[in-house]
């Protein structure tokens, strides 16, 4: 399989280098507004590989993109330290506007991987922009929350993060929801496994957890300037579902015709992902007081969305 990664920085190189070094991939093809950051990026990601993998990476142009199956973009400003992903919004649009029309010009059949924040409205805008079906344009969504929210649970629990099957759903953001009654341990729900683990879900945990898995990018981007090393794998992950026509679920963004009552609006849900694109969602149980949050967040990203002039 061929991807190509429209956006050389640090997420794009990030998604680059987890692709390639896990195999997951053919071919990768970096393209940026830099061309020699892109460059530098495909020569020092090839230069690992040879301890891993035999994928090839290469920069190129737009028209290097030919044959892509997957086009992850990760164009656009970075988030400042501070800002919130929403803020990101005006200074995004217009690069998307410029960035879609290339990328479906010489990959016309390419699912689209929106990686850029923030990534549920630019999902939207993206949908809208080119007409593509929700099904093959996929925003990142909430992988890397619900990653965050299963590795807090294991560090918890004492029990390997990919044991457990928690979500979070909605906005990639504030306003996200952590879906604690429908998680589960293994075949077991969360409640019940914190038991036999003698590590109770006290009011307190589940406030640590929560504040843990919803502030984690402030404090990362307030260390470092910004994350991508977390979203680079999960982007990987997507690929190979999507290469391997694996049909395994996964909490991503597309353009979704109705939520708690919100029409076409661009969020995360448990969502099956094949050759293609989406296939399915997969929607979870959900007490009151979740369904409600879903339902702020989903009204949220429509009002944003409907916001944006295009």
């Amino acid at each position: 399989m061929k991807v190509g990664i429209v956006g050389a920085g640090q997420v794009g190189a990030s998604a680059g280098y987890a692709i390639a070094l896990l195999g997951k991939a053919r071919e990768v093809v970096l393209v940026d507004l830099d061309p020699a950051l892109a460059v530098a990026q495909a020569e020092d990601i090839s230069h690992a590989l040879p301890f891993a993998a035999t994928t090839t990476v290469t920069a190129g142009g737009y028209d290097a993109l030919t044959g892509s199956e997957v086009v992850i973009i990760a164009a656009g400003v970075s988030q400042r330290p501070g800002e919130t992903r929403l803020d990101l919004l005006t200074r995004n649009a217009e690069v998307f506007r410029d960035v879609t029309g290339k990328v479906l010009t010489h990959a016309p059949d390419a699912v689209l991987l929106i990686a850029s924040n923030p990534v549920d409205i630019m999902t939207g805008i993206t949908t809208r922009l080119t007409g593509l079906p929700p099904g093959r344009v996929i925003g990142s969504g909430t992988i890397l929350d619900t990653a965050r929210f299963r590795v807090l649970l294991g560090q918890h629990l004492n029990i390997d993060a990919r044991s457990i099957h928690a979500f979070v759903l909605g906005e990639h953001g504030d306003s996200e929801v952590l879906a604690w009654s429908s998680a589960q341990v293994g075949a077991v729900p969360l409640e019940e496994a914190a038991v036999h683990r003698r590590a109770p879900l006290t009011d307190a945990v589940q406030a640590r957890i929560d504040e843990g898995v919803r502030r984690a990018a402030y404090r990362i981007i307030e260390g470092k300037g910004a994350t991508y090393y977390g979203i680079g794998a999960g982007l990987a992950r997507l690929v190979a579902a999507i290469g391997g026509d694996e049909r395994s679920v996964h909490s991503v963004s597309i353009m979704t015709p109705e939520v708690e009552g919100v029409m076409d609006v661009p969020l995360s849900l448990p969502r099956i992902l094949g050759k293609g694109g989406v296939q399915g969602d997969l929607v979870p149980h959900l007490n009151p007081q979740e369904h409600a949050a879903l339902r702020a967040s989903a009204q949220l990203l429509k009002d944003t969305l409907e916001s944006v002039p295009l």
